[in-house]
């Protein structure tokens, strides 16, 4: 593992990354280090990840991460839970990556809307704007709808306010009206 210290989830990312790529396991970096990439800088502790696999695959990860070392929790999801489990990573030092199973009612077009980010010599799939916009107005907390804000407010150009609209409305009512409070600033 990369990691040296405490502080250093983003390099255990990198670690979690390789293996993801070597078990043919599609994912887009999400939350605050997504949102960093967006241009909002704010502190976390952790980096979290969606991964675009079956829901029954989740479990089935943890045999390659064991074998690389890491600390492994798998959270297991209930029938109208938003996301299909969570796979928890950490390493020696309480670095942590987090892995969402999926998510209920994703765009399925997100995968191929991430960005190619470069970060520490390896290219990292994070989340496209529009859909971290939508996924935080579909989680709905405090910081997530402030973090959708931040998103949205920071763009160097126009967001596409009809793709936006089109994939948040996938998670239903709710999030679409947290989008329009977002929108409306």
């Amino acid at each position: 593992m990369r990691t040296t210290k405490s502080g250093q989830s983003a390099l255990l990312l990198l670690d979690v990354v390789e293996i993801l790529r070597r078990e043919h396991v599609d994912y887009a970096v999400i939350g605050a280090f997504a949102l960093a990439v967006l241009g909002v800088v704010r502190a976390t502790t952790d980096v979290d990840a969606l991964i675009f696999t079956k829901p029954g695959r989740l479990a089935k990860l943890r045999r390659p991460f064991s074998r690389a070392g890491f600390h492994i929790e798998l959270r297991s999801a209930d029938e109208d839970d938003p996301v299909f489990g969570l796979l928890i990573l950490s390493d020696d030092f309480g670095n942590h990556v987090e892995l969402l199973g999926g998510l209920r009612n994703l765009d399925p077009g997100t995968l191929s809307r991430t960005l190619k980010v470069e970060f520490r010599g390896e290219t990292v799939n994070v989340v496209g704007r529009e859909d971290f916009i939508a996924m935080k107005c579909f989680a709905g907390g405090p910081q997530d709808l402030l973090d959708a804000r931040s998103a949205y407010q920071s763009a160097p150009g126009p967001v596409d306010l009809d793709l936006l609209r089109l994939v948040t409305r996938r998670f239903g009512r709710e999030a679409a009206d947290r989008l329009e409070e977002v929108v409306a600033g």
